[in-house]
């Protein structure tokens, strides 16, 4: 396959891709439901609103709106037990400020991104009180599997504390978008299934699009200085929105960046299917295999994500980020973002800088001796990259 050399050839490759997302967006006819499933939406929107009528934005054809939401009282996480709490984003920079609780502002409400039951998304934002004025440089978060927005606070108030306009969302199938422990997780045997979402990184791209667009019209928030980051899952989330909307100005993906197509042709792609291995044991058995393979694995890939191990794949989409300021953090030992399947991304990405006369764009660190896990030192180093770029 041919690498992306030029403008023309990224806006190709982007093109393609949002085919791909738009290729799988849900018509009126496939949001119709039962008499029961219509009364449950209602009961739930309900619920999250306090309105009579918001369910009847699931059915239409509505343009991106605003609908006021009120704070998470009991954050939904898809794991037990509950996480309570993270030292690395315990460790997030943050400033010092006496009465900091008092002068932080907190916002929940929810985009319409597109028909249907997961076309609401929930949206948390921070952000200091101001009393002057002015557009602010704005950060999207994005979390890990099972997680939630609101895992992401101490993150989102540090970068608050010190000027920023903090981002988060409940990722397809997560947080408010989720109904029991197992949703995400049968979401993606739904997509092996039916073929008819992507909750495996596309569909939560198509929302970050949206996102996109509705933080670029906010009066407080400079359109030029909008960075993305995320852990894990939300580290690809972050990578595949920066590929494919580049608004998304300033970019660090966190332990999420990997070659999907060189794990499989070099055996390595186990550790990331035991992630979510539910869907590959149930194509393993609608394929009369008697244990997951490389076939297998390639088959779910083109099937929840199509083109994620192909053209959309690391070699190809991670050079289109460029020049942007690109920081890459994962773990040196991670098996589920073996190193090996970033040396081609890696090579291609740098040289896409140095095209541009900008080398300092880019920058790949792999912490010695650590697994798929975010560190404290990760934090930091993406601290400071934002800082460099988007506070300027």
């Amino acid at each position: 396959m041919a690498t992306v050399e030029t403008d023309d050839a990224a806006a190709g490759l982007r093109s393609q891709f949002l085919q791909v997302l738009r290729s799988r967006r849900p018509s009126e006819e496939e949001v119709e439901m039962t008499v029961k499933d219509e009364k449950r939406w209602e009961d739930d929107i309900s619920s999250l609103l306090g309105r009579n009528n918001e369910a009847e934005l699931l059915y239409n054809n509505v343009p991106l709106s605003v609908i006021p939401g009120k704070p998470v009282k009991d954050p939904f996480f898809q794991e037990s037990p509950k996480p309570t709490f993270s030292e690395a984003m315990a460790s997030c920079p943050k400033e010092d400020i006496p009465n900091f609780k008092e002068l932080l502002q907190e916002e929940n409400f929810y985009l319409t991104t597109e028909e249907g039951g997961q076309g609401l998304l929930p949206v948390l934002v921070l952000s200091m009180k101001e009393s002057e004025k002015k557009r602010r440089p704005t950060i999207v978060f994005l979390h890990s599997t099972n997680k939630c927005k609101e895992w992401l606070r101490p993150l989102l108030e540090g970068y608050a504390s010190r000027g920023y306009i903090a981002v988060a969302i409940d990722s397809r199938y997560h947080g408010e978008r989720a109904t029991s422990i197992t949703t995400y997780r049968d979401s993606l045997v739904s997509s092996w299934k039916n073929g008819d979402t992507m909750p495996f990184i596309f569909d939560t791209v198509w929302d970050l699009i949206k996102l996109a667009d509705y933080l670029t019209e906010r009066e407080d928030v400079d359109p030029s200085k909008i960075g993305i980051t995320g852990e894990s899952l939300g580290g690809m989330h972050a990578w595949f929105a920066a590929f494919v909307d580049t608004r998304y100005s300033v970019v660090v993906p966190i332990i999420g960046v990997q070659g999907f197509g060189w794990a499989i042709e070099h055996d390595k792609w186990q550790a990331r299917v035991n992630s979510i291995k539910a869907v590959f044991e149930e194509a393993r058995a609608d394929l009369d295999k008697s244990a997951i393979d490389k076939e297998v694995v390639q088959k779910v890939w083109d099937r929840i994500a199509p083109g994620l191990a192909s053209q959309f794949d690391a070699p190809y989409t991670v050079p289109t980020i460029a020049p942007r300021p690109l920081l890459i953090l994962n773990g040196g030992d991670d098996p589920r973002c073996p190193l090996g399947g970033l040396e081609i991304p890696e090579s291609r990405t740098l040289r896409a800088c140095k095209k541009t006369k900008c080398p300092q764009n880019f920058k790949l660190i792999a912490q010695p001796g650590i697994g798929h896990q975010m560190t404290p030192l990760m934090v930091k180093e993406a601290s400071d990259w934002f800082d460099r770029f988007l506070k300027v």
